[in-house]
């Protein structure tokens, strides 16, 4: 089974790694791919290039096996559609298993990514779920979701694609753009992100001028 977790990553943080690593050990596979976004169509574009968030991101898993990177958004142009990333995963791995890991947050705005009703049909969506977040409730979206739950990780090992798991991960309470504004202040952001990350940021002179 393979999963992927996506994200700018500008700059990666505490509040990434760990529950890519606790999806790891929850899902019982080798590894979660960390997938850096070059262009993300629901969001601001990120402050750092792709190439300087990539040698972040390399960095903070340096010393951990249960993680890796995907590069295929970086290496494709136009905007970063996860769609065409799951086509592309799907094209390489055939029937073989797939999940999308998001945020409940991601997940209630699902019916506004591109073409989101076929990516129910590329992949199983794993959400990552904090104790307070509320899954959708009405409309097309909550419908569409509702027949698709499940309630353990052993059904997204029999089918390729098409179910919905939560699962609870530890959340940290991290901003990456808290990050950015305490670099700019020149406050320090330690204890926010891997050291390994701060010291090449902090050598780079990244986000320094916001």
């Amino acid at each position: 089974m393979i999963c992927i977790f996506g994200g700018t990553f500008d700059p990666v943080h505490f509040g990434h790694l760990r529950p890519a690593l606790e999806l790891q050990q929850a899902l019982e596979i080798e590894q979660v791919h960390l997938l850096p976004c070059r262009v993300p169509p629901h969001r601001p574009q990120p402050l750092l290039a792709a190439a300087h968030r990539l040698t972040l991101l390399r960095l903070a898993i340096a010393d951990e096996p249960g993680l890796a990177i995907d590069t295929r958004e970086l290496q494709r142009e136009g905007p970063s559609y996860m769609v065409d990333t799951l086509n592309s995963l799907r094209a390489e791995h055939g029937e073989r298993p797939l999940c999308l890991a998001l945020g409940m947050d991601a997940l209630t705005g699902l019916d506004r990514w591109h073409r989101w009703e076929q990516i129910l049909q590329l992949c199983h969506l794993v959400v990552m779920q904090r104790p307070e977040a509320q899954w959708p409730r009405d409309g097309v979206l909550a419908e569409r979701l509702a027949p698709l739950r499940v309630a353990e990780v052993a059904p997204l090992r029999l089918h390729p694609a098409g179910a919905v798991l939560t699962l609870p991960v530890t959340q940290l309470e991290i901003s990456a753009t808290r990050i950015r504004e305490l670099l700019a202040a020149g406050r320090s952001a330690r204890y926010l992100l891997p050291a390994a990350v701060l010291e090449r940021i902090e050598q780079e002179n990244w986000y320094a001028n916001g």
